[in-house]
């Protein structure tokens, strides 16, 4: 029979990976709860915010444990969210060991990402169909996929060296916003304003806003507070990226950009 400490240890550390993955709030703390109420833990409380976790159990019996992890904020990751979520059905329902529980969350940990040539890839034909969609045409869809490309080769460098989240936000976009300066100088009739939003929006923080809305609208108000500053100071970065080389052609001479 396992020990509220056992299980408590082992829904902390799913609820973890979980968080450090972009999983929402609430749906968190829903896996923590059904996690104990399966193995018959009394008297628990469970809070999540977006950046830690807060549990305790059996607080008025002798095995009474509590347990808090401080947690980052991370990069979204469905398929490893979906993994556990998976598993947290499978201990619940008493299909898996606790032992089992732990090998189960390492392999989740070891999950690979997707190949960068696939990243890269559909960076590119996502840039290029948010351009069609804000208005661009056929030449527009080209250079949005071919710098949404390299947008992608550029932020793969930057995190191989350690760049944080929101340097990485601003170089990214001052590398959009110099390509379509570049295209633009070469004459061709092309609306520099959509290879622009098209290409930044894989850099847009959606999630993350959306999550804090999300947040607010279940009475999740710290964690909301957290996420939305977190999405404002990434679309702040991304509009200080676009912006600083716009400001260096103008100011040397290149005039004020029209489409």
């Amino acid at each position: 029979m396992a020990t509220t400490k056992e299980v408590l240890a082992l829904a902390v550390e799913v609820a973890d990976v979980m968080l450090r993955n972009g999983g929402e709030i609430y749906r968190i703390e829903d896996t923590v709860i059904h996690i104990l109420e399966a193995y018959n833990v009394q008297n628990f409380d469970v809070y999540v915010l977006s950046n830690g976790i807060f549990t305790s159990a059996n607080e008025d019996k002798e095995d009474a444990c509590s347990m808090i992890r401080h947690v980052p904020l991370g990069e979204v990751n469905l398929t490893k969210i979906s993994y556990l979520n998976q598993l947290a059905r499978d201990l619940c329902s008493h299909k898996c060991t606790i032992e089992e529980g732990w090998k189960r969350i390492e392999e989740a940990r070891q999950l690979p990402k997707y190949a960068g040539c696939i990243q890269i890839f559909f960076c590119g034909l996502g840039s290029a169909c948010f351009a069609v969609l804000f208005g661009a045409g056929y030449l527009e869809f080209a250079f949005s996929f071919l710098i949404g490309m390299a947008e992608q080769v550029v932020l793969h460098f930057l995190t191989k060296y350690k760049f944080s989240r929101f340097l990485r936000n601003v170089f990214a976009s001052m590398f959009v916003s110099a390509c379509s300066i570049l295209i633009l100088m070469t004459g061709l009739p092309v609306l520099q304003d959509k290879i622009v939003i098209g290409a930044i929006m894989p850099l847009v923080p959606g999630i993350t806003f959306t999550t804090s809305i999300r947040d607010f609208h279940n009475g999740d108000y710290l964690s909301g507070t957290i996420h939305l500053i977190d999405a404002l100071s990434t679309a702040l970065c991304i509009a200080v990226g676009i912006c600083l080389p716009l400001l260096f052609y103008s100011y040397f001479g290149g005039g004020i950009l029209l489409p």
